[in-house]
């Protein structure tokens, strides 16, 4: 059992709470093996969030050096070094960190990977200078832990071990260990701000003098003297991590830790071929990460397929190794300088993110991974077909959860990829494909949030992947009585597009009247009821970040996917119009190429003094996003343009990190910041669905096909040269979200519910009336559909409902009128 050491401990707790780090990452990294449950990442010359044992869950805040010959200068890792972060070995994710100190003569270069067998990172650093300059060196490690996703509550302690002194920190039941092939000289536990490791040699200016052996109950950080004898210019920090639960006759202990410590240090950092070393393990596994991948033909990248490689790689390394197949986001905290304890950074699930990340893995070559991914996304799934905004890798939402449709799409059309590829095995994705099938006409037609999660209502971005999915779902799995069912209501939604999403009264661009808008704007799912509102873009207005406009005045260029998946075409003229509107909008020239922002007005993003965003900011300006211009990538590609500058625009952006983020700087570069025009603003760093995004534009530009092109649903939309388009579906749907006050007569209005009921219903205002009962389908969707007729103009519909589950009525009546 280890022996926490605790006679001597440090007082002023809490301590002065920490917020996380910069989310603008310089690099990510984890071994690629199972038994290595650890991620790192490195932002400013140190080492920033480190994840244990899944991907979304932090448990170190940073990790970094304290430099000082002990008089004259004084040096903090973050501050008083230029660095720069480089890839010796291109296809693992292992970095180098090389920094210069300013105003003396040494450099601090650091190795940075995790051992592929164990739960453990390992650091060589080597200083290079004339040797009794460096002699005369005192070197400190400083490690701030965050346990469990927080800061408060932490406890650290000083271990006496026959290999000697470790560090370790616990929060729960969760530890980590710190240890060095050097070992420890003076080492410290203390409080953040209070008497912490920083404060005692940086602020005070001074060689240690606190030497607490544990800090109990808050923001604590740990401190360690590496012993070096003269002409000793290299070590090995390890830090491992483990979960120990405590029993009725046992406490929770950091043994496993400290063991993964001791094994590790046991080892070479690096050697030479033929012989272990945890360098040449970490790279060998990379190697061997995808042993199939796609190759893009020659010329179709401007950098040798390097970002290409790259983006696969970062893929694959959000993918967590417990929960198989579960991607998140990013490995990044947005603004994480503003944000304390456990944090909605984007280490989580996004079924949206996820699936833009396992298709692009789709087309890069892996064939496992997006398995995987469709797998835990069935597991993943609600019982009533729903999917959670974002969640935990355990199932667990976000709180505030809210209804997305297009991410109840996008599982659908991820089995869709894998079965038209042949690669679900055994898998059967019927059940999942047909709940989430349910799920979207259950919900819909208008979704509670689209994907830039703001706003309700009827979205084009949305809207494309809903008929997408019910299409995919009907060619597929389906009998043919529900697979039209499906179509049915797939092509009342393809019917509505240009009703609930294009204006003819635009003002934007002159000379252009008619073009989609972002979002024509509902409100019946946030608790407002208000039926009334018009589903008519011209007329309605739009709240964004507490402003009101137009509707129609509002675009973004989510009307793209309509093109990506079939829907429409590229030459569609709303389309063609509607991309030029766009230009003249939201369209930024930067020096690494085309930016294009959100939408107008935008309001997430960094201020333009360079201030960080936090949620009920006021200063909050939209940036443009990478992604976006790999979308209109795809677009020039549909329209039998050349994608190519699109894919090297995104390696500008991209620069020498190779990391791709949600955010670039649109305005001067800002001094005293790291903000250049055209570089990483503090938002995600690296967002996996912009390097998605980036993989499958590659691939769609090297097969000269968009890879998410999909025949079945362009094969219904878009009629072949010289044949017969299809008729427009003269389907109404209502449902108690969309209380339709009024319809053309002739139509059909259908009534698709969740549970059994008989409608009694009237177009005499009750002088005569019938009563239908509610057909069953084998989704457990249960409808009833009352066709009219022209002649029946200026009449009303009016019904109620029985519910014959609980033989109850609902009391009260609802009215439709007809109208020519």
């Amino acid at each position: 059992m280890a022996n926490l050491l605790q006679s001597n401990s440090a007082p002023g707790a809490p301590g002065n709470p920490l917020n996380w780090s910069r989310a603008d990452k310089d690099a990510i990294g984890t071994a690629r093996s199972l038994s290595s449950q650890v991620w790192y990442t490195t932002a400013g010359g140190i080492l920033t969030e480190i994840y244990f044992p899944d991907v979304d869950t932090p448990q170190v805040r940073d990790f970094q050096l304290i430099v000082t010959d002990g008089s004259t200068f004084f040096h903090d890792m973050q501050k008083d070094f230029t660095y720069q972060c480089t890839f010796p070995e291109p296809q693992a994710l292992s970095f180098q960190l090389n920094s210069q100190a300013i105003g003396q003569p040494y450099t601090v270069v650091q190795d940075v990977i995790t051992e592929p067998g164990a739960s453990c990172l390992l650091v060589r650093t080597t200083l290079q200078g004339a040797q009794p300059f460096l002699d005369k060196l005192h070197v400190y490690a400083l490690l701030a832990p965050h346990m469990a996703g927080y800061g408060a509550d932490n406890t650290a302690y000083r271990v006496s071990t026959p290999n000697g002194d470790r560090l370790v920190a616990t929060r729960a039941n969760y530890w980590l260990a710190l240890g060095a092939d050097r070992g420890f000289g003076v080492t410290s536990c203390g409080f953040v701000g209070v008497n912490d490791g920083w404060t005692d040699i940086i602020a005070n200016k001074r060689l240690p003098v606190w030497n607490y052996d544990s800090a109990k109950g808050g923001y604590v950080a740990l401190t360690a003297e590496i012993k070096r004898a003269p002409g000793q210019n290299e070590f090995v920090l390890a830090l491992a991590f483990c979960i120990d639960e405590a029993t009725p006759i046992t406490q929770t202990s950091p043994n496993n830790a400290l063991t993964a410590v001791s094994e590790a240090l046991s080892y070479p950092f690096d050697g030479p071929a033929g012989t272990y070393s945890h360098l040449q393990a970490f790279i060998q596994g990379w190697k061997a990460a995808v042993p199939t991948s796609f190759v893009p033909k020659p010329g179709t990248t401007g950098d040798g397929d390097s970002l290409f490689n790259k983006s696969r790689n970062i893929l694959l390394s959000h993918e967590d190794k417990t929960a198989d197949g579960a991607l998140v986001a990013s490995l990044s905290i947005p603004w994480g300088r503003t944000i304390t304890d456990l944090a909605c950074g984007y280490h989580m699930v996004w079924p949206r993110d996820m699936c833009q990340s396992a298709i692009a893995l789709l087309a890069a070559g892996e064939e496992d991974a997006p398995l995987r991914g469709l797998m835990f996304l069935a597991s993943s799934q609600s019982a009533d077909g729903n999917f959670h905004q974002k969640f935990f890798i355990d199932g667990e939402p976000w709180p505030g959860d809210c209804s997305q449709l297009d991410e109840y799409s996008f599982p659908i059309i991820l089995a869709y990829h894998l079965s038209q590829a042949g690669l679900l095995n055994q898998f059967d994705p019927t059940g999942m494909v047909l709940a989430a099938a349910r799920a979207l006409i259950i919900n819909g037609p208008m979704t509670q949030q689209e994907r830039w999660e703001e706003l309700e209502g009827y979205s084009p971005s949305t809207l494309a992947s809903n008929i997408a999915a019910l299409v995919c779902a009907a060619d597929q799995w389906a009998d043919p009585t529900t697979a039209q069912f499906l179509l049915e209501y797939a092509d009342f939604l393809e019917a509505h597009l240009e009703a609930w999403c294009v204006t003819t009264q635009g003002t934007l661009l002159p000379g252009v009247s008619q073009h989609y808008v972002r979002i024509l704007p509902t409100h019946v799912k946030g608790g407002a009821r208000d039926f009334g509102f018009p589903e008519d873009p011209n007329v309605v207005q739009v709240t964004l970040w507490n402003q009101t406009y137009n509707a129609r005045d509002v675009v973004d260029a989510g009307f793209l996917e309509l093109v990506r998946y079939g829907v429409r075409g590229a030459d569609d003229p709303i389309i063609v119009s509607s991309v030029k509107v766009v230009d003249a909008i939201i369209k930024k020239s930067l020096p690494q190429g085309p930016g294009f922002y959100r939408y107008n007005h935008d309001g997430y993003g960094q201020g333009d003094l360079g201030q960080d965003w936090y949620v009920g900011c006021s200063f909050g300006v939209g940036r443009p996003w990478p992604l976006l211009t790999g979308e209109r990538g795809h677009y020039e590609l549909a329209a039998g343009n050349d994608p190519k500058p699109y894919i090297q625009y995104l390696e500008a952006f991209a620069g020498s990190r190779g990391l791709l983020p949600e955010q670039v700087w649109d305005l001067p570069n800002l001094p005293n910041t790291p903000f250049v025009t055209g570089g990483p603003t503090g938002s995600a760093m690296p967002l996996a669905w912009a390097h998605a995004e980036y993989i499958k534009l590659v691939r769609s530009a090297s097969d000269n096909r968009v890879f998410d092109r999909l025949d079945v649903v362009a094969n219904r939309y878009q009629p072949t040269a010289g044949g017969t388009p299809r008729a427009a579906s003269t389907l109404e749907v209502w449902n108690f979200d969309r209380q339709l006050p009024s319809m053309a007569a002739g139509k059909t209005v259908r009534i698709p519910l969740d549970a059994p009921f008989r409608l009694r219903w009237s177009i005499d205002n009750w002088n005569t009336w019938q009563d239908t009962t509610a057909a069953a389908t084998a989704l457990a969707i249960f409808y009833v559909d009352l066709p009219t007729q022209a002649a029946q103009a200026g009449s009303s519909l009016t019904f109620t409902f029985f519910w014959t589950a609980t033989q109850t009525w609902q009391g009260e009546n609802f009215t439709i009128a007809l109208h020519l």
